[in-house]
């Protein structure tokens, strides 16, 4: 059986951050039903009121990845969620704002990332964990489209995608991925190693990939639509 281990020291730089605003609620919301309008942390995430903040949080796994990449400083996650709005990273019927939430679109989110945030941005529609290492070696963080059961990796996996989560480097022993999960239910699911054999279990072998805080800078000095 395999299980996860803590975060290590060398990716101790990348921001733990969670899609919902209590983390020691994510259990209570994702397994036992519980109402995230009764989250009394929810003026945390930047959302408008209440209501908005339990339609949206449970679809803002991208967001919260997105947040974590860019480091110390980011805007709030609902201030990320305006923003990738106004790209077309998500749709939703503008004559029904209750209606359904579709995304994360990963095109449009790229160029959010790159034209507000100046944070270089691929997208990768077909990704192998070989690939993954290879970005990870280069520096960057690479946001990978996982079943969300990967919180329960001595299970069987229910499927592959529909939630992301973000790889920030190898495992000490370079075998393995570090990752940051956003609905993660505990400290080390929220931060975790996994085995690369165990992780492809839950990848759907698509993601994104984001600069290093070196390339951001280069980008920022060069200014927009260098």
């Amino acid at each position: 059986m395999t299980s996860p281990s803590p975060a290590s020291c060398s990716t101790c730089h990348v921001p733990i951050h969670t899609q919902f605003a209590s983390p020691d609620l994510i259990e209570q919301i994702v397994y036992g039903g519980r109402d995230p309008a009764t989250d009394p942390a929810w003026e945390s995430s930047g959302a408008a009121t209440v209501e908005e903040y339990a339609q949206w949080c449970g679809h803002l796994c991208g967001m919260t990845c997105l947040r974590m990449a860019l480091g110390p400083g980011a805007p709030s996650l609902f201030a990320l969620r305006d923003g990738a709005l106004k790209y077309g990273a998500y749709t939703q019927d503008a004559q029904n704002p209750q209606g359904t939430i579709r995304g994360l679109i990963y095109a449009p989110l790229a160029t959010y990332a790159e034209e507000a945030h100046a944070l270089p941005t691929t997208v990768h529609r077909h990704l192998t964990t070989f690939e993954i290492l290879e970005l990870l070696d280069g520096g960057r963080t690479v946001m990978a489209s996982v079943h969300y059961e990967i919180r329960n990796p001595d299970r069987e996996a229910p499927g592959k995608g529909g939630h992301l989560a973000l790889i920030t480097a190898r495992t000490p022993d370079g075998k393995g991925i570090h990752f940051h999960n956003p609905s993660g239910t505990t400290a080390a699911t929220r931060a975790a190693n996994l085995p690369l054999t165990t992780f492809e279990r839950f990848f759907a072998g698509r993601g994104m990939s984001f600069g290093t805080q070196r390339e951001r800078e280069r980008q920022m000095e060069a200014g927009p639509g260098a």
